[in-house]
């Protein structure tokens, strides 16, 4: 049979299994041990896929996924957003517009520090949200900064993608944390411009704060104690990293003890609360590691029928230019990610495309940024983006057509990003560059 029917095959069954509505890990695995039957000599293709999943979540490199889940759990339930809140609403709330570029600084703080886009939307929904109505901000500009910022914690470091990333591409994590920190917090300052420039043009947009309001000096900075800790805790596990102390999974568990202490001087480690950070750790370390074994065994099938090598070959030894392959390969995780997790994105995409870029000798660290930046898009457009039903989850009051028409602004200005990052690559791979020197 010919590759690109195989191709077809593979690709066109795994999609018919998601629209049914399957799990994605069944659907790769089940994909695979169908396909394995026809192309991998029948039964025995079954040991393969047992011993390709188990090689594949057996990497030291994913210990670090539940150490991090963990310490997300513990930040998210010991009321940091809310202290971050009251730090913002401190200092910039007598600016117009300030509340609405302060949200955006607090999700890059709480995004380096969660790592998980519904985590940190669902926080940022339930703190910011009324507090910025209560004060006449425009509810559209509301929702987007609060969506678009809580899509930040898959850039900014530690991020469970980037794991996973490293994973299947055989790139260092280190270097993937640092080649993500300028670009999310340039993400981070083009929302803040943003926001800032559209409340000068129409104040009724984003409304100062009344005087009377407004708190002293010595108000601000006592504002500041609440969350001092849990900032050294993240400057603890990304100086490590960045200057070779420790590796991402050391960090990760050196991270975990960092946040419970913060918890604790908060006293916020209740019964309820332990009970929550332990199931939240569970249930999403679970479903990483199930859609980890699904994706091992369709590697594996791609692998066999020659689908992802034989698609590099052919295109790398074509005419084509190869920016516009990249693009391409863009614009297809763009698309997916209105329908899929991020996760699941990399994993099922992976293993036809990483031996493409690596043909067309693109720097794969580079492209893990530009692959998160993308799917972080995904995430915000309908039809079934995460971030615009978690936010229909907090506010079930708007309507989803409300929640659509406020993330396009953001949509764009991520778009810019991916712009700047494909013109100026040094956005991305300066850290990098200086770790490794």
């Amino acid at each position: 049979m010919e590759l690109w029917m195989i191709a077809i095959i593979l690709f066109g069954s795994l999609l018919l299994f998601l629209f049914l509505g399957i799990p994605v890990s069944f659907a790769l695995g089940g994909t695979s041990i169908i396909l394995g039957m026809i192309y991998w000599g029948g039964l025995p293709s079954l040991d393969g896929f047992v011993l390709g999943s188990y090689e594949n979540v057996t990497q030291a490199i994913l210990t670090a996924v539940p150490l991090y889940i963990f310490m997300a759990a513990v930040l998210m339930y010991s009321g940091l957003a809310e202290d971050l809140y009251e730090v913002i609403y401190r200092w910039f709330g007598g600016i117009r517009g300030g509340l609405a570029a302060g949200t955006s600084v607090i999700a890059a703080i709480f995004s380096s520090m969660v790592g998980v886009i519904s985590a940190s939307t669902a926080a940022l929904g339930m703190v910011s949200r009324p507090s910025m109505l209560k004060r006449g901000y425009d509810d559209k500009l509301t929702l987007g900064v609060i969506m678009a910022g809580g899509t930040l914690g898959l850039l900014i470091p530690p991020s469970i993608v980037m794991i996973i990333y490293s994973s299947e591409s055989g790139e260092s994590a280190a270097a993937l944390f640092m080649a993500g920190i300028v670009p999310g917090f340039l993400a981070a300052t083009i929302f803040i411009v943003y926001s800032l420039v559209l409340c000068f043009i129409n104040p009724e947009k984003g409304p100062k704060i009344d005087f009377e309001e407004r708190y002293t000096w010595g108000e601000k900075f006592r504002s500041l104690r609440g969350v001092i800790l849990p900032l050294v805790v993240i400057v603890i596990v990304l100086g490590s990293i960045y200057f070779g102390v420790a590796t991402p999974t050391e960090a990760g568990a050196v991270g975990g003890v960092g946040a419970l202490c913060a918890a604790g001087t908060k006293k916020k480690l209740n019964l309820e609360n332990i009970k929550s950070i332990f199931l939240m750790t569970a249930r999403l370390t679970g479903m990483v590691f199930w859609i980890l074994i699904g994706a091992a065994a369709y590697a594996r099938i791609v692998a066999v029928t020659g689908v992802g090598d034989g698609l590099a070959a052919m295109i790398s030894e074509s005419d084509y230019n190869r920016w516009i392959v990249l693009i391409l390969i863009l614009v297809l995780f763009l698309i997916f990610g209105m329908f899929m997790d991020s996760v699941a994105v990399l994993l099922i995409t992976a293993p036809f495309f990483l031996p493409l870029l690596t043909a067309l000798d693109f720097d794969l660290i580079w492209f893990g940024v530009l692959f998160i930046i993308t799917v972080c898009i995904g995430s915000l457009t309908p039809p079934v983006g995460l971030s615009l039903f978690i936010m229909k989850g907090v506010a079930p009051e708007i309507s989803i057509g409300k929640i659509y028409s406020a993330v396009w602004p953001f949509v764009f200005l991520l778009l810019l990003l991916i712009v700047i990052v494909l013109i100026f690559p040094e956005v991305a791979m300066w850290l990098p560059g200086m770790m490794m020197d």
